[in-house]
C-alpha cells in the first residue's frame, strides 16, 4: 500500500476543477438568463451576475423577491437549466476530465464524489465518463433551495458520503476553500489541488496537503 492508503480509509474527491474542468461561467450565466425567461422576465446582468459570484439562498431569494417569483419555483427551473445546459457542454466536449483522474483507478480504499454542483450533473459525468466502478459513492446539491443551502462549506453531502462508505478516517480532495472548510467541519484531512485555473487563487485557510496532480496522491507520506 502507498502513502494514502495506509493513512485513511477512504479519499472523497470534489469535482469541478478536480475530476472536471471547471464550467465555463458563461454557461451558468446563460442557465440563469433562461430560468428567468421562463417567467418572461428580462432581468438586470448584474442579477444574472449575483447567481454566479454570489449564490446563495439569501441571493435567491432577494432576486425573487424583487420579480415577484416564488423563490422555490424559480429555483428548482433554475437547477433544471444549469443542469441541462451542462449536459450539452459535456457531450460538446467543453468539459473534460482531467488527464490525472486515471490514476486514481489503482487505489485500495474506498472512494466518493461530494460537488456542489447538482447531482443530476454529477450523475451524468459519472455515467458519461464510465466512473461507476471507480467511485463508490457520489453526491451533488438536490435541486431545492434547502439544497442549495447545504453546499460546501456545509459539511452535510461530505458527512453523507463518510457516513455511506462507513469510514473512520478520510480524506477531501478540493480545489477551493470551502472544500477545506468542510473537510475541517466534517473532521476531516483535506487535500488542495493547485490546478491552472488557481494559479491566482489566494487560499485563505491551511489544508493538510497542497498537491499539484492527482497522481500526487499516492505519495503523500513523502510530504
Amino acid at each position: 500500500m502507498n502513502g494514502v492508503e495506509t493513512r485513511y480509509d477512504a479519499v472523497v474527491f470534489d469535482n469541478d476543477g478536480v475530476l472536471t474542468y471547471p464550467t465555463d461561467e458563461s454557461v451558468l450565466t446563460e442557465a440563469s438568463r433562461r430560468a428567468f425567461a421562463g417567467f418572461d422576465i428580462d432581468p438586470d446582468p448584474s442579477d444574472l451576475r449575483s447567481l454566479v459570484d454570489e449564490l446563495s439562498v439569501e441571493t435567491v431569494r432577494t432576486l425573487t423577491d424583487r420579480y415577484k417569483l416564488d423563490a422555490d419555483e424559480f429555483w428548482r427551473r433554475h437547477e433544471a437549466e444549469r443542469t441541462a445546459l451542462q449536459l450539452e457542454a459535456i457531450r460538446d466536449g467543453e468539459k473534460p476530465l482531467y488527464d490525472d483522474v486515471g490514476t486514481l483507478a489503482d487505489l485500495a480504499v474506498p472512494t466518493a464524489i461530494v460537488s456542489n454542483n447538482q447531482h443530476a450533473t454529477v450523475e451524468y459525468i459519472v455515467a458519461e465518463y464510465g466512473l461507476e466502478t471507480m467511485f463508490e459513492a457520489y453526491y451533488g446539491r438536490k435541486p431545492t433551495l434547502r439544497g442549495l443551502e447545504r453546499r460546501k462549506p456545509d459539511p452535510s453531502y461530505l458527512e453523507t458520503a463518510l457516513n455511506v462508505l462507513d469510514v473512520d478516517s478520510a480524506l477531501y480532495v478540493g480545489d477551493s476553500r470551502v472544500d477545506i472548510a468542510a473537510a475541517r467541519a466534517a473532521g476531516v484531512d483535506s487535500a488542495f489541488i493547485n490546478r491552472p485555473h488557481r494559479c491566482d487563487y489566494r487560499l485563505d485557510i491551511q489544508p493538510t496537503y497542497q498537491l499539484d496532480t492527482l497522481a500526487a496522491i499516492h505519495g503523500l507520506q513523502t510530504q
